[in-house]
C-alpha cells in the first residue's frame, strides 16, 4: 500500500465539471445504445441490407469483440495525450463512423463503420472515468462515477426502445443519423469546456492506495461476477417464457422493468459508494445472487418472478460503478491503464457468461441458469472477501481528512484552457 497523498484542487469549476459530467453520462448513453442498436433494428436492417438476421446480430458481435482487443493497446498508445482532445476525438470519430453507417450502401461497409465505432468506444470507455471523477474533489468521485454509470443504464430502458421506435417509424438509417448529430453535439462540448492537461496532471490520474495485489482480486472479482450476471441477462427472454410462462409480447415490459430498477439502483449507489467502498461491494454481490437464487428457486412463481428480476436489475447496475471506483483507488499503475484492463475483463466475461449460459442451457436446461449464475457471483464475493481478510482495511484508509477535504472544496480553481 501506497501513502494517501493530500487531494489536489480540481482543475475546473464545479458549475463546469457537472456540465462535463453531463455530456460525458449523454455520450456514455449513446455508446451503449449504438452497440445494441442492431439488435433492436434486425428486422428492419436485414432485408434493406440484404441479409439474414443472424447476420445483422454479427455486428454486435464483431463489435463488441474489438471492445475486448482493443481496450489496452489504445490505452498504452494514448496515454500522453491529453484527455481533451482523447474523448473529443473519440465522440467525433463515433458521430462520423455513426453517420457512415447511416449512409453505407450495403452491410460490408456498415460492418466497417461499426468497428470504426467500436474502437472509439474502447478508448473512450476506458478514458472517460478517471478524466471526468479528477476534475472533482477526490471525497465525491465515486457518486461521479455512479452518475456516469445512470447513461449505461438509461440505454437499454430509453436509447435502444427509441431508436427502435424511430426506425419502425422512418428507417433504421434515421436512427443511427440521430445517435451521430448527438456524439457531435457531445464533441463540441467537449472541445469547449474540457480543460487541455496532460494525464499524467489529471486530478485522478493516479490511483491513492496503488496495490498490486489488491487489483489482482479486483479483475478477479470482476471477471466472475459479470460472467455470473451475464448467465441470466443473455437468457433471461427464454426463461421468463419457458419457466415463468409469459409471452413474447410481455417481453419488453418486463425488460423496462428490470431496467428501469437498473437506473434506480445506479442511483442509490452513488449516495453511498465515497464513505462505503467495500460494503457496497459486499451488498451488491450478496444483493444479485440473492435476487439470481429466488429467481431459480420461486420462478414459476410470476410475481415473485417479476420482483427478482428487477432486484437483479438493481444490484447489477451497482457494480460497474462500485468496481469502476475501486480500479481508481487501487491500480498499480495509472488509472487509464487500470481501467483499459477491467474494460477487458469485462467484456471477456460477458462473452463468458453467454458461452456459460448456452452450456447450462444445452445439458440440463435453461431452468438452472439462474442458479448457476449465482453460484459465479457467490464465488466473486468469497473472493472480495478473501481480498479484505488478507490487506489491510480499505474502508478506513480510502476516506481523506475532513480537514484536508474542507481545504480542497474551499479552493479557488480557474479553468484551465
Amino acid at each position: 500500500m501506497t501513502e494517501t497523498p493530500r487531494p489536489t484542487r480540481p482543475p475546473v469549476d464545479e458549475r463546469r465539471a457537472t456540465i462535463i459530467l453531463v455530456a460525458m453520462a449523454l455520450s456514455t448513453f449513446l455508446f451503449v445504445t449504438v452497440e445494441s442498436l442492431p439488435a433492436g433494428l434486425l428486422t428492419l436492417m436485414a432485408p434493406d441490407l440484404g441479409r439474414s438476421t443472424s447476420q445483422i446480430g454479427l455486428l454486435v458481435t464483431g463489435y463488441a469483440l474489438v471492445v475486448l482487443v482493443a481496450s489496452v493497446p489504445l490505452a498504452h498508445g494514448t496515454r500522453r495525450v491529453p484527455r481533451r482532445w482523447l474523448l473529443s476525438g473519440c465522440a467525433g470519430l463515433a458521430a462520423v463512423s455513426t453517420l457512415w453507417a447511416a449512409l453505407a450502401p450495403g452491410y460490408d461497409q456498415v460492418l466497417l463503420a461499426r468497428l470504426v465505432t467500436a474502437s472509439a468506444q474502447a478508448l473512450f470507455w476506458v478514458a472517460v472515468v478517471p478524466a471526468t471523477t479528477g476534475l472533482f474533489p477526490p471525497l465525491v468521485r465515486g457518486k461521479v462515477m455512479a452518475r456516469l454509470a445512470v447513461g449505461n443504464s438509461l440505454a437499454p430502458v430509453i436509447g435502444v426502445p427509441l431508436g427502435t421506435w424511430l426506425g419502425e417509424q422512418a428507417s433504421w438509417r434515421a436512427t443511427f443519423l440521430a445517435v451521430a448529430g448527438l456524439s457531435l453535439v457531445v464533441t463540441l462540448v467537449v472541445l469547449a469546456l474540457f480543460p487541455t492537461l496532460p494525464p499524467a496532471q489529471g486530478g485522478a490520474s493516479r490511483a491513492p492506495l496503488a496495490s498490486a495485489r489488491r487489483f489482482g482480486f479486483d479483475l478477479v472479482v470482476t471477471g466472475l461476477m459479470v460472467t455470473g450476471a451475464f448467465g441470466i441477462i443473455t437468457f433471461v427472454t427464454q426463461y421468463l417464457i419457458e419457466i415463468v410462462g409469459y409471452t413474447q409480447s410481455d417481453i419488453p415490459r418486463l425488460l423496462l422493468i428490470q431496467g428501469g430498477a437498473g437506473v434506480v439502483g445506479a442511483v442509490i449507489v452513488g449516495r453511498f459508494l465515497d464513505r462505503h467502498p467495500v460494503r457496497a461491494l459486499f451488498a451488491a454481490l450478496g444483493v444479485l445472487a440473492a435476487a439470481q437464487l429466488a429467481l431459480w428457486a420461486l420462478g414459476e412463481q410470476r410475481v415473485t418472478a417479476v420482483v427478482a428480476l428487477a432486484v437483479v436489475g438493481l444490484a447489477f447496475s451497482t457494480l460497474p460503478p462500485v468496481l469502476s471506483h475501486r480500479v481508481m483507488l487501487l491500480s498499480p499503475r495509472s488509472t487509464t491503464m487500470g481501467m483499459a484492463l477491467s474494460s477487458s475483463v469485462f467484456n471477456l466475461g460477458i462473452a463468458a457468461g453467454s458461452g456459460m449460459g448456452a452450456a447450462v442451457v444445452e445439458l440440463v436446461g435453461v431452468r438452472t441458469v439462474p442458479f448457476a449464475s449465482a453460484v459465479l457471483v457467490l464465488l466473486a464475493l468469497a473472493v472480495a472477501l478473501l481480498e479484505e481478510r488478507f490487506s489491510p482495511p480499505l474502508g478506513s484508509v480510502a476516506q481523506r481528512p475532513v480537514d484536508d477535504i474542507a481545504d480542497d472544496r474551499d479552493g479557488k480553481t480557474a479553468p484551465t484552457v
